[in-house]
């Protein structure tokens, strides 16, 4: 498999160029900064970047005359990339339409959308891993790429379709080391959940020892692990077997006070996946959504087609849209509550696509936190649930000058992330007009 993922990263290098220029040297100046961390917003200020690194933050009045390019941040609001830590890349909305190009298409859109981080949180190794190959070999235009590739269950548990299934740890362990040595996983993701709930069957539900077992095995190797609960009973059970983060907020019920404490002093981080729930309604109900700017980009005429007619009749047609409109807002609410005694609330969406990274900031700022903390769940908090807080998620000295250059306030207006001046990942500021997006060429957005 590793091989495989290696050879078609170098499939990808003989097809698809990269779509940036070059890392240089940048200063941005006169700008407000909102760097990701909680600090408030900072005007004129100036951040300078060399290579892929952000070298400097400081107040524009003390800082050394600008080496490279200048960048006039003056009305513009600077922030970290933001961060999906729970996507499932595919490419088009069927089978059909799931192809190499239209998975490149689907991460260029992810940039074009300002995304600049994805984790895929469970997938078919041929599809994931070469991908991320392909990323980090700088061969395709994308967000930077964390994926799980097979994620670890129980037999007949909740995604057992895509992943390793263990039964017993000291039998099983060998697929254990297979799945570190061959799929390499930068975070692993197990599965702790009976569904029953809904319109779900019960399911086999994976013994707490052997998640035990396994969670601490991977964090033996150095790798983190994340949890698929929906209840708040498997996800405290998931806690105390030692989790690292969950991959779901809980959406079976209202949680409990006592549950909120833990979740304050745990600080165990989780990716807020409202969009995966609310995009059923969402399309059956109002589906002039995909008319927007973003989706226009990103999203084929054809596959825009197929979500307004096909798509939109199945999920018309289905018990699981009502369930889901329903149990949304409790969702919402238990993010909310969650937050409010310190939590670490991380952005994720469970989807496939930029739009939807910008949804979820809606939801969540529809759930009733603020614009300004939602900056914070999008950036750092993404960084902190991947374990790559050290890296990413801030405009801080050191870190990977992953940015974003707004035209509006985010903090006064979620609606403003949208703005976009420019993206910047790893120092390169993205050419819009040379991304490979499934609505076709794009304006570029700045010229340097």
């Amino acid at each position: 498999m590793r091989r495989a993922a290696l050879l078609a990263a170098c499939a990808f290098g003989l097809t698809i160029a990269p779509l940036s220029a070059r890392a240089e040297a940048w200063a941005i100046e006169h700008v407000t900064l909102i760097d990701g961390t909680g600090h408030a917003p900072q005007p004129d200020m100036t951040v300078t970047v060399d290579g892929d690194k952000i070298t400097a933050v400081t107040p524009s009045a003390l800082a050394k005359a600008p080496k490279g390019k200048v960048v006039d941040g003056r009305g513009k609001f600077l922030m970290p990339g933001l961060m999906d830590v729970h996507i499932h890349l595919h490419g088009g909305v069927d089978q059909k339409t799931d192809t190499v190009e239209s998975r490149t298409q689907t991460l260029a859109g992810f940039l074009y959308s300002g995304v600049t981080t994805v984790y895929d949180a469970g997938n078919q190794t041929d599809i994931i891993l070469p991908l991320r190959a392909a990323e980090r070999a700088g061969k395709i235009a994308s967000p930077r790429i964390f994926a799980t590739g097979n994620l670890i269950t129980y037999p007949g548990s909740h995604g057992t379709g895509m992943a390793v299934n263990i039964q017993d740890f000291e039998k099983d362990k060998d697929k254990l080391d297979k799945h570190i040595a061959e799929q390499q996983p930068d975070v692993v993701k197990l599965t702790l959940e009976e569904e029953g709930w809904g319109a779900r069957p019960m399911i086999t539900l994976m013994p707490e020892p052997l998640l035990r077992d396994i969670i601490r095995y991977y964090n033996l190797h150095g790798i983190r692990t994340t949890i698929h609960v929906s209840s708040e009973l498997r996800a405290e059970e998931a806690i105390f077997a030692g989790t690292d983060s969950l991959a779901h907020p809980v959406i079976q019920g209202p949680v409990s006070d006592s549950f909120v404490k833990l979740m304050g002093a745990k600080k165990i981080p989780f990716a807020s996946t409202l969009t995966i729930g609310e995009n059923y309604s969402r399309l059956a109900e109002h589906p002039e959504y995909l008319d927007q700017p973003l989706y226009a980009a990103t999203f084929s005429p054809a596959d825009r087609q197929t979500l307004k007619t096909k798509t939109r009749a199945e999920y018309q047609a289905r018990m699981w849209t009502a369930w889901m409109k329903l149990m949304t807002p409790v969702a919402e609410e238990n993010i909310r509550k969650v937050w409010a005694a310190g939590g670490v609330v991380a952005l994720g969406t469970d989807q496939s696509s930029g739009p939807a990274s910008q949804r979820e900031l809606e939801l969540l700022v529809q759930a009733g936190l603020k614009p300004f903390d939602v900056l914070t769940i999008a950036t750092h908090n993404g960084a902190v649930l991947l374990g790559k807080a050290d890296q990413l998620g801030s405009v801080e000295p050191g870190k990977l000058a992953d940015l974003l250059l707004l035209n509006a306030d985010p903090s006064a207006d979620i609606e403003n992330v949208k703005k976009i001046a420019f993206v910047m990942k790893g120092g390169q500021i993205i050419d819009e007009s040379k991304l490979p997006l499934a609505g076709g060429p794009q304006k570029r957005r700045f010229t340097p």
